[in-house]
């Protein structure tokens, strides 16, 4: 038996939250074609079987980049304190992308690390082997990788082929984590990631960074059978909330609808859901609407 903790770091839209529910075989983390869509840290468990058992906990970060707002600097912090204690850190990188000096800053955050790095390269079906061959060569150069593995976290191709290098790489011991358990994301950050996943594909690109979903009530007990969720989705400037609303209310209708079908199949019952648009300059500031938007702060101090 195997068990450890893998946490998958990278630039941000490399794919890693992708991969996360690629790997765990159901939907934890939002996805979208939108960079820092992940913001907070993400614990999923899957149990492997057969003659090769383990318990992998996968731990899936926000994307690292140079902060701007205080709201930023929370989601890079996270990436880093994540990277400290874990067995291994996989470095996802979006083999599409040209290299650049994120890659080197990416590549100089790791240089502490005591943990076996391993380079993912997500996105493989979108390009040519051609182009894939520089990139790993170049990769190799800079510093020396427990595995170098290339995969498309959206075909599956490839994934089979991390999973046995990530077990081959985890220390043996017994399971860290009951069988049963899957996340330590409560349904209420549920609830508001799948809202603002639907505002993220629904909504122009200035938004995606100055949007957030704050889950102001969640009632179970009123309606036995029905979960009744009321969520205020932040905007800064006045002229983004018609955005949000859309014309006579038709967007934030749809936005609604197509949330509460996910939430429905992923909470297993029926759900009612209230959504509001709500101005609140300079939120990405604002050490109180973030803690209630779910960007948690490190647990350690900065520096």
């Amino acid at each position: 038996m195997r068990a450890g903790f893998v946490c998958f770091v990278g630039r941000p839209n490399a794919g890693k939250s992708t991969l996360l529910n690629r790997m765990v075989g159901t939907k934890l983390a939002i996805v979208s074609d939108k960079p820092q869509t992940t913001r907070n840290r993400i614990v999923a468990v899957r149990n492997y079987g057969g003659d090769r058992p383990a318990q992998v906990v996968f731990v899936d970060t926000p994307g690292i980049h140079r902060p701007l707002h205080r709201m930023n600097v929370r989601m890079v912090d996270i990436a880093y304190e994540s990277i400290g204690g874990v067995d291994l850190i996989g470095l996802v990188r979006d083999a599409t992308d040209g290299l650049g000096a994120g890659d080197r800053f990416v590549l100089d955050k790791l240089e502490r690390a005591t943990s076996p790095v391993m380079l993912v390269l997500n996105k493989v079906d979108l390009i040519a082997k051609t182009r894939l061959l520089p990139l790993i060569d170049w990769y190799r150069q800079q510093r020396e990788f427990a595995a170098i593995v290339p995969v498309s976290a959206r075909t599956g191709d490839g994934v089979e082929i991390l999973e046995r290098a990530i077990i081959d790489q985890l220390p043996e011991g017994e399971a860290l984590y009951p069988e049963d358990y899957l996340t330590d994301q409560p349904e209420r950050v549920l609830a508001a990631e799948t809202v603002r996943e639907k505002v993220l594909q629904h909504t122009r690109a200035e938004l995606p960074f100055t949007t957030a979903v704050v889950v102001d009530q969640f009632d179970e007990t009123s309606d036995p059978g029905r979960v009744s969720i009321y969520c205020s989705i932040l905007v800064e400037r006045p002229s983004q909330k018609p955005i949000v609303i859309g014309p006579g209310g038709a967007l934030i209708k749809q936005i609604g609808t197509e949330a509460r079908r996910d939430l429905e199949t992923s909470l297993g019952r029926r759900v009612y859901l209230d959504l509001h648009v709500k101005v609140r300059p300079d939120w990405r500031e604002n050490d109180r609407l973030l803690d209630q938007a779910g960007v948690a702060p490190p647990t350690k101090p900065r520096g």
